[in-house]
């Protein structure tokens, strides 16, 4: 017999029964009926349900195991009697009758209760971040994970796709989030980075002639946390192709992402490929938002004309002096009292916004301020031009385009979830399509890159020059599933007359890209082919499959808000000796906590 088992703790049935067993795992929970004790054991497969009673001389080694110990039993396999099966366990139809038990490994007082999925302090669920994962819910988070990675694989392979990896260690880029930097030892006072994506090294495969490429690729950023990203490292699916269009992409991606997600939909259903395709420009008018939720049914109306000259001083005063309405439709919302309608409004200030105007219908009567100073007729027509039924409402948010745009967007949110509007139970794809390439940057007074300065202008190089900038789109693009944006991409641009020019309009000169991006735009001037891609979120689509509101949930071995790891007590102080190696000098800022004694031993040579 094996030193440890001879099966798993999913691995007996009743297929098993009479048979001699040995299992080993961790002590999950203990039962004692009197005379009778049960204990669950658990491994990573699942657990089994282990007995003994006063004719077992295991009883009594039993009876003084901690939770969470680790243990090796021998028994017997035996039928569970009838009206005790347990459908939920894979092992619900057996127990093991224990005869022996071998402590492996002892467990002090528990942190943290294992045995239950109860909430706990984010400190202490990340400071014990190992027995975390031992709880169900989280181990069966991470084992998603990893099927979905090995998923995602096998389908782009399908695809026709090649995995390699791109370096670890690279140069600092001017351009996107902060970088994590890292000495150099042997070339003193200069700086590797960690990469924020593999981007360049991705388009210089093209230029190499490797057609399709792909990566699990871990990126960093030093950038704060969020519920939807992980401080400092998160995954992606990175992936680049060779002589495509904006279509090709897309179709060679969706069968990846639809794929994967219907494998572990887990009776939910996926929106089918092709997705639907929404301008940029459309999806900020119609939802408030470049990452639209589409499984809320509302959609926002433009309806600034219809408050010119209106009765309703405040609006029209907005209109008279350029500013925009929009209307965020309410179904149903006319059945709820009138506190519904002034909590959306608190709400909106809670926001920062100064409120949200609405109309209230009650058995097909148009209510309130706006109602009642807008006039009648006015009201009778936007009612009908908005559709609205006899007990239903409408907010409205009046500002700048950009201002009233964003507050319409969260009250589209807002209101989808007060009202249950959310459709459950579904996954809802779409595509964000032709982002502007340049914006106006009112702090610097001139125009930038509104994304990414390295997609292709449409029009390419007629279109730089003959355009006005603010009116160029890009052949760039987002995916997005249920309001979350699982990854920017891009048609690249490949050719560096057209990139210098596009770097011309945002402000700098040929030298400056020369400087600040050598590797791509050399590599440019020997031969390019066009070429695209994008680089879905890894955590993000498991935060999805697994119905999780935070990505902490599906990452192993999280950071927590502030980008500390509690449990390996990261970042840390490091030695004088590795300073000096690194010709390093920590310098005690003004206003910073006391220093580390490794701190302090090099303050006196910062001078």
């Amino acid at each position: 017999m094996h030193a440890y088992r001879t099966h798993n703790c999913a691995g007996l049935s009743a297929a098993q029964v009479g048979q001699e067993v040995r299992l080993s795992g961790w002590v999950h929970r203990k039962r004692d009926h009197g005379g009778i004790l049960f204990v669950d054991l658990r491994d990573h497969y699942g657990i089994t349900q282990i007995v003994a009673d006063s004719d077992s001389a295991a009883l009594p080694v039993l009876e003084s195991l901690r939770v969470e110990l680790v243990v090796t039993i021998d028994g017997v396999v035996k039928a569970r009697a009838e009206g005790t099966t347990n459908p939920n366990l894979a092992t619900g139809e057996i127990e093991v009758f224990a005869r022996s038990i071998t402590v492996q490994s002892a467990a002090q007082e528990l942190p943290l209760p294992v045995a239950s999925e109860a909430d706990y302090p984010e400190d202490i669920r990340l400071r014990y971040r190992f027995l975390d994962l031992r709880r169900e819910r989280i181990h069966k988070n991470i084992v998603l994970r990893s099927n979905v990675i090995a998923s995602i694989r096998r389908r782009m392979i399908g695809q026709g796709f090649t995995e390699f990896q791109t370096p670890i260690l690279t140069a600092s880029s001017p351009e996107g989030a902060r970088d994590f930097l890292v000495p150099s030892r042997i070339h003193p006072g200069k700086f590797y980075a960690l990469p924020q994506a593999p981007q360049m090294f991705k388009q210089l495969l093209m230029v190499a002639g490797f057609d399709r490429y792909f990566q699990i690729a871990p990126c960093f950023r030093d950038e704060d946390a969020r519920a939807d990203r992980s401080p400092g490292e998160f995954y992606q699916l990175d992936f680049e192709m060779s002589f495509v269009t904006q279509d090709d992409v897309f179709a060679a991606i969706e069968p990846v992402l639809h794929g994967v997600f219907e494998e572990f939909a887990n009776g939910r259903v996926v929106s089918p490929a092709p997705f639907p395709r929404i301008a940029y420009r459309d999806a900020m008018l119609r939802y408030g938002s470049d990452k639209p939720d589409l499984r809320n049914p509302i959609e926002i109306v433009d309806v600034t004309d219809q408050f010119k000259g209106s009765g309703f001083g405040i609006f029209a005063r907005l209109v008279e002096s350029g500013n925009v309405v929009r209307a965020i439709p309410a179904p149903g919302a006319g059945t709820k009292s009138r506190k519904f309608f002034d909590d959306m409004n608190d709400w909106a200030r809670q926001q920062g916004y100064t409120g949200l105007g609405y109309i209230n219908i009650k058995d097909g009567e148009p209510g309130g301020p706006i109602a009642k100073n807008h006039g009648e007729e006015a009201t009778a027509k936007l009612v009908q031009m908005l559709g609205l039924g006899p007990n239903d409402g409408v907010f409205f948010a009046a500002g700048k385009e950009g201002q009233a745009a964003k507050l319409a967007g969260l009250a589209r949110t807002r209101v989808g979830e007060e009202l249950g509007l959310i459709e459950q139970g579904v996954f809802q794809f779409c595509w964000i399509v032709d982002f502007p390439m340049f914006e106006y940057d009112e702090d610097a007074k001139k125009v930038d890159f509104s994304h990414n300065p390295f997609s292709m202008p449409q029009g390419e190089l007629e279109a730089l020059e003959t355009k006005d900038p603010l009116d160029i789109l890009a052949y760039q693009y987002d995916i997005v599933c249920n309001g979350i944006e699982l990854s920017s991409g891009a048609i690249r641009n490949h050719r560096p007359d057209i990139m210098y020019k596009a770097f011309e309009i945002a402000g700098y000169s040929q030298a400056e890209v020369d400087t600040n991006f050598p590797g791509m735009i050399n590599a440019f001037k020997y031969g390019a082919p066009p070429h695209g891609g994008s680089a879905p979120g890894i955590d993000r689509i498991v935060m999805l499959l697994a119905d999780e509101p935070n990505i902490r949930e599906v990452v192993l071995f999280p950071m927590n808000q502030k980008a500390e790891d509690l449990m390996m007590n990261a970042p840390s102080a490091v030695t004088l000796k590795q300073l000096r190696e690194l010709h390093i000098r920590v310098v005690d800022q003004p206003g910073a906590k006391p220093m580390t004694p490794v701190a302090q031993a090099v303050a006196p040579d910062a001078g």
